[in-house]
């Protein structure tokens, strides 16, 4: 998920913080017209299918837009941004005494739009955890749910798998039966992969992503050509029009939607759709955006020459917005391959990058503070200020340091400080194949050559890169694609990272494979020349455990311990940006406003005054 802490108000003037007036020059907040954007490529990592889609720029349009889940988010700026609150539920539900059972029943009136067109019952929630629990669909993060409900295990055999901890007494009321205590069960319930879904349509995709050309709208928003699907059978069913992959995603207005049913303070949805188009070109974007003929950004990040006209331009400051998203980007290392199986080559790969130019890579710190650890500050806010395991003189990396760290490795017998032997040689490094990592990726290859590692880059788009290094058996050393947002409000949604459960043989978010046992390398395939892992081999999973059992201040320094654990003892990233969200507004927007949940724009709260239609 994307962007992390917003340093620089200052800079951005007005345009820094997230707001509901409307940028100079236009009326008040319009009813009507279309969000009209562009992107470079969607990067879905599965495809669109909300049960194991797990992009935060498909977070947004899920939670604003298009599916409701029993409980969510107002979708504005800051701490009010991760309050829950009631949606498809009447309330915050029931919760036993023991913390181990709660109960929700549905607001009345509530539908599926086209071409469902019928009541959402608790069964259709039901069946949403039951595809989250189907191994064949990988829910990519089922493990907020696997062994916390009682009966998911996210290795049934098909979404008709009842599960045990979950029960629908009647149509509007469905509980939920814990394994044990989790006091960010109600955050867990917020993520799209948890919103009603009907089998009707469902049940036709048995793969994992293949139900995303046809998700059925719980939301205010529908894919365009919803309405003339037909859902008689899987073999008259066809994609909705309004969405291809490689050209373009278009929503309008559900028809079965009933504002009644919902809070206004939630959603206001001011526009009559949502236009988004791919443009490779990321520059023609954002002159679009300024000529008029797009209505603002979305998820690209504006090209140097363009960000420096709306930070020196006072006419053009109020466009730029700035906004906490709570990021962390990072290099990942495979603990399962040479030379990176060696602590020693992981800390002498931190001490030598050059953070500073990598920063100004991303164009400088407009675009996120330099990181030191993993948490952004903005996530766990108790962390002592000035962390630095791997301090160097500017951020530009220390050639010293990392030279020492590399003596004491075994892939450095002559010890020169040097990475000496053949395994240090022709590494495959991935990484994706648009700015800012075109840019940064040949000062890691210099970086990382002068203490005697060299890679062989690799640059992919971005659903490729992601798709490449979750699948296990293709022992991807090193990469520079990656980075995480916050799921939820709550620390434990970075640690998720570091648990052997976060290990999948395709769809992983455990990209360093800490924790891994021989017995799941050899299930995934991976060579018998990897698969011989040590008795010693890192697992974080107790340590995790024992802080999300905690609360209030034991339970922030147990996070704290964590992250200095995995800088000092683990090593798996190289973390280098806390990231800001930029998004730069045309003047047709007359209402802004950011979606501290998917940390992008909140499509339900922004208005813009223009006569254009989705087609």
């Amino acid at each position: 998920m994307l962007a992390a802490v917003a340093l620089v108000a200052a800079a951005c003037g007005g345009g820094g913080s997230a707001t509901s007036s409307p940028p100079s020059g236009t009326s008040g907040p319009h009813r009507g017209g279309v969000y009209r954007t562009a992107i470079e490529s969607f990067g879905f990592t599965d495809a669109f299918d909300p049960t194991g889609e797990y992009l935060g720029s498909a977070f947004g349009l899920y939670s604003d837009a298009m599916l409701r889940t029993l409980v969510g988010y107002n979708h504005v700026a800051g701490a009010a941004g991760d309050t829950i609150v009631p949606d498809l539920a009447t309330n915050l539900g029931t919760v036993s005494p023991d913390g181990l059972t709660y109960t929700f029943h549905l607001k009345p009136g509530v539908k599926f739009g086209p071409p469902v067109d019928r009541p959402i019952t608790s069964k259709d929630v039901l069946y949403a955890f039951q595809r989250i629990n189907t191994k064949s669909l990988v829910a990519q993060y089922g493990f907020y749910y696997d062994g916390v409900i009682k009966g998911m295990t996210g290795d049934a055999k098909s979404p008709s798998t009842p599960i045990s901890g979950i029960s629908t007494p009647d149509s509007s009321t469905i509980v939920f039966h814990l394994a044990q205590p989790t006091g960010d069960f109600l955050y867990r319930l917020t993520m799209p992969a948890t919103a009603p879904i009907p089998s009707e349509v469902a049940k036709c995709f048995t793969t994992a992503g293949g139900y995303g050309r046809d998700v059925v709208s719980s939301g205010p928003y529908m894919i365009l050509g919803a309405d003339k699907v037909n859902d008689a059978s899987c073999k008259m069913l066809q994609p909705m029009a309004g969405f291809d992959p490689t050209k373009f995603l278009k929503l309008v207005r559900n028809p079965d939607y009933s504002a009644s049913t919902d809070s206004p303070a939630a959603r206001q949805n001011f526009l009559n759709g949502i236009d988004i188009e791919i443009d490779t070109n990321t520059t023609d974007i954002f002159n679009k955006i300024q000529a008029g003929q797009l209505d603002g950004s979305w998820a690209s990040a504006p090209p140097p020459e363009i960000e420096q006209q709306y930070l020196t331009n006072p006419a053009l400051k109020p466009l730029l917005k700035s906004n906490a998203g709570d990021r962390t980007w990072y290099i990942s290392m495979n603990l399962l391959t040479p030379p990176f199986d060696d602590i020693h080559v992981r800390k002498a790969v931190n001490d030598i990058i050059d953070k500073a130019s990598l920063q100004k890579a991303w164009g400088g710190p407009v675009h996120g503070q330099i990181a030191t650890h993993v948490y952004p500050p903005t996530v766990l806010p108790s962390f002592p200020s000035g962390y630095n395991p791997y301090p160097s003189a500017g951020n530009a990396g220390n050639l010293a340091a990392a030279e020492a760290e590399m003596k004491l490795s075994k892939y450095d017998p002559k010890r020169d400080g040097l990475c000496d032997v053949g395994a240090c040689k022709n590494i495959l490094m991935v990484s994706r194949n648009e700015t800012p990592w075109t840019t940064m990726d040949p000062v890691i290859q210099e970086d990382l050559a002068k203490i005697g590692i060299d890679v062989k880059l690799r640059e992919l788009d971005t659903g490729t890169a992601y798709t490449t290094i979750q699948t296990v058996d293709k022992l991807i050393p090193i990469a520079a694609n990656a980075g995480w947002g916050k799921d939820y409000a709550d620390p434990y949604t970075f640690a998720v990272l570091f648990k052997s459960s976060g290990i999948n043989c395709t769809g992983q978010i455990n990209y360093s494979e800490i924790g891994m046992t021989s017995a799941l390398a050899k299930q995934c395939g991976v060579s018998a020349e990897y698969n011989k892992v040590a008795s010693d081999f890192p697992s974080l999973d107790s340590r995790i455990n024992d802080c999300e059992a905690a609360s209030g201040t034991t339970r922030n320094q147990c996070w704290v311990s964590l992250d200095q654990e995995l800088m000092t003892n683990v090593v798996p990233w190289v973390p280098y940006l806390w990231a800001t969200n930029l998004t730069i507004v045309g003047k047709s927007v007359t209402q802004w406003q950011f979606d501290q949940f998917s940390g992008y724009l909140s499509w339900c709260h922004i208005a813009v005054n223009n006569d254009a239609t989705v087609s």
